[in-house]
């Protein structure tokens, strides 16, 4: 028989395991989702959030509480007599009542290899990091954060010049089948889990935009790993004399190269930039307010010499 299930979610992420959830055949009950938040080119307009615009169209009832504080959302979370939350990405720290409020308690679907990157930008700061591998893991939730014991790994190899956007995408469809197989391995009684080492634990603090900036006297290979890991949102950035005023430019794709100089110092006119130690080469940017470009057709219209230091 198919589990009744609680969704909870919130971003782009989240949708594939919602939608693979429902193909599979369980009952979702509700979807809980954050609340609509201003939006639109003024921020006037109330947008609601990737999930909850995917349970609409799926005919689903959709809740989205501020918190859990007041009794009745408790209350009616409890009512829908659900078997189990699945939880993924959905931006809020559940309280005991709702971790308890289904028959078998709450499972998340997080993006990596726990304990490793806990907490909020997982998938960005293992690419900021360098680390060659992370994952999709489900585990049963307790009151910490991404504290509770494992149920089911799923391994993901992150190529040398993979984005954060590249690995969100694939992270999400491998969390997807995760999540159905450890809803089924549930709902079969045959669902284990592992508690996490308390050893290697390294928290995935949010990202902030103080360290959007980049810093080219870094090494190389961090340079790189800075940009590929902000990209595409929010964006590394430097800034660039254009008409005598500096103008912010984002980078959304690099390379590694080779070159020396004084860090920031373009080497030539494929965009390799000197850095601390080595150099990287800009592969796609993108001007304010202006769209993405390949190198090539971004300095087409904004020629950029070599000599000339970004900062």
């Amino acid at each position: 028989m198919a589990l009744r299930i609680i969704f909870m979610g919130t971003p782009e992420f989240s949708v594939a395991t919602l939608e693979a959830l429902v193909a599979a055949g369980h009952e979702i009950v509700a979807v809980y989702t954050q609340p609509p938040r201003p939006g639109g080119r003024r921020g006037l307009d109330l947008q609601k959030s990737p999930v909850h615009l995917s349970a609409e169209r799926l005919g689903l009832p959709v809740l989205h509480p501020l918190n859990f504080r007041a009794e009745e959302d408790r209350d009616r979370f409890r009512a829908f007599g659900a078997d189990v939350a699945a939880v993924v990405a959905y931006g809020l720290l559940l309280p005991e009542a709702i971790l308890t409020g289904t028959r078998l308690g709450a499972f998340n679907g997080h993006a990596s290899l726990l304990p490793r990157w806990r907490g909020a930008a997982p998938i960005q700061r293992a690419i900021m990091a360098g680390d060659a591998e992370t994952g999709m893991m489900v585990m049963k939730m307790d009151k910490g954060l991404d504290t509770g014991p494992v149920a089911l790994t799923r391994k993901v190899a992150v190529g040398p010049d993979m984005t954060a956007g590249e690995l969100h995408d694939r992270l999400s469809a491998v969390g997807a089948e995760a999540m159905v197989e450890a809803m089924a391995a549930l709902e079969a009684g045959t669902l284990a889990t592992v508690p996490q080492p308390d050893e290697g634990v390294v928290y995935a603090a949010k990202i902030d935009k103080s360290e959007t900036r980049i810093d080219f006297s870094r090494d190389g290979a961090e340079v790189h790993n800075h940009i590929r890991g902000l990209s595409p949102f929010p964006g590394a950035w430097f800034e660039l004399a254009v008409n005598g005023k500096p103008e912010r430019v984002k980078v959304l794709g690099s390379t590694p190269a080779e070159g020396e100089g004084a860090p920031g110092a373009v080497l030539d006119r494929s965009l390799t930039i000197a850095c601390g130690q080595g150099a990287v080469r800009l592969t796609r940017l993108q001007k304010a307010g202006g769209k993405p470009l390949d190198a090539a057709d971004f300095l087409r219209g904004t020629p950029v010499s070599p000599g000339t230091v970004l900062s």
